[in-house]
């Protein structure tokens, strides 16, 4: 069987990486109220043209017009955020410098990476913009219509159905886990350096199953090539309106959504805070938005407060370590 890496990033880079950026720490704040001369720069925690990317000049095109300044969007790929956030961190924080970036920063990434500091103080969650669930599909080989066909092939051949993940330690690794131990199958994992290489490998039979993102997973379900069996969103995903949840089928350990976000650090004045949610959440709620989001993948973001946001990051932190924690998972 074709095996990669299980990170999608060197973890000791980015160990380094998010140490650098916390070093930064020591200075001190720029404190400011957010002046409407300055212009408001949108760091994308990712490549130019992913998800994140997308995300962030989508919502600048429409602050441009609600906050009456400048946008800039500066995607900052590399380390697993770490350098947006670094980016994010030696920024004045005064407002005028925000992060975009998926809530794995802050639920799975301290569980890949030994570091020296509490990322859930550091960088705080305002508004979610969009969001998307986890989809367990299959190469159209194997021989399941269903979630509880999947469970009895694999329990037909004990040892033999491998799973695929888009990094060992994050979501889509510790689904698996979990679905393992619900229905009392082993499937082995086998980790990627991202979703493409993954899903190369499923739609080339070499993986039988994964679990991936729905953004990403959607091109191939709809050109036939990958078979989708159940969603992790709490109701069933309009994207994918005929492929149950896993609640739904009996296994609600399963249910996660995973979403982007904007975040400040914690001590960005409260009034540029306020400005920047509501102005936000007013641009993602337009129409056309919508529809954008829709194309991308994803699913409108829900009016949850930074309190509710933060506290959603620390059960899904827990949740995380709690099954990398039962097959001894350690960071590096």
């Amino acid at each position: 069987m074709k095996r990669h890496m299980t990170s999608p990033f060197n973890r000791r880079a980015l160990g380094a990486a998010l140490a650098a950026a916390f070093a930064t720490l020591a200075a001190p704040a720029a404190f400011a109220q957010t002046p409407s001369n300055k212009p408001l720069r949108i760091i994308a925690a990712g490549p130019a043209g992913a998800t994140t990317d997308i995300v962030a000049r989508l919502l600048a095109d429409g602050l441009q017009k609600e906050l009456n300044q400048t946008m800039i969007v500066d995607p900052k790929p590399g380390a697993g955020g770490a350098v947006a956030v670094n980016d994010l961190m030696q920024a004045p924080h005064d407002g005028n410098t925000v992060l975009i970036a998926l809530n794995a920063l802050v639920s799975e990434i301290p569980h890949v990476v030994k570091l020296q500091f509490d990322m859930a103080k550091e960088i705080k969650p305002i508004a979610e913009l969009g969001r998307a669930g986890i989809v367990l599909v299959g190469n159209p080989s194997v021989p399941a219509k269903n979630l509880g066909e999947v469970i009895g092939h694999v329990k037909a051949h004990p040892g033999k159905v491998s799973y695929a993940s888009y990094s060992a330690g994050t979501l889509s690794h510790v689904m698996g886990l979990q679905l393992n131990k619900a229905a009392g199958i082993d499937m082995s994992h086998v980790g990627y350096k991202g979703s493409t290489l993954a899903l190369t490998d499923v739609m080339g039979g070499h993986v039988a199953l994964m679990f991936d993102g729905i953004p990403t997973a959607i091109p191939m379900i709809k050109a036939g090539k990958i078979v989708p069996y159940a969603v992790s969103l709490p109701q069933r995903s309009p994207l994918l309106p005929n492929v149950p949840t896993f609640t739904e089928l009996g296994y609600p350990q399963l249910e996660a959504t995973g979403w982007q976000g904007l975040w400040v650090t914690p001590d960005v004045p409260a009034a540029a805070q306020n400005r920047l949610r509501e102005a936000a959440l007013k641009v993602m709620a337009q129409p056309a938005t919508r529809e954008r989001l829709k194309e991308l993948g994803l699913e409108p973001g829900q009016l949850r407060s930074p309190d509710e946001l933060t506290k959603s990051l620390r059960v899904d932190y827990e949740r995380v370590g709690a099954v990398l924690k039962s097959i001894d998972f350690k960071p590096e």
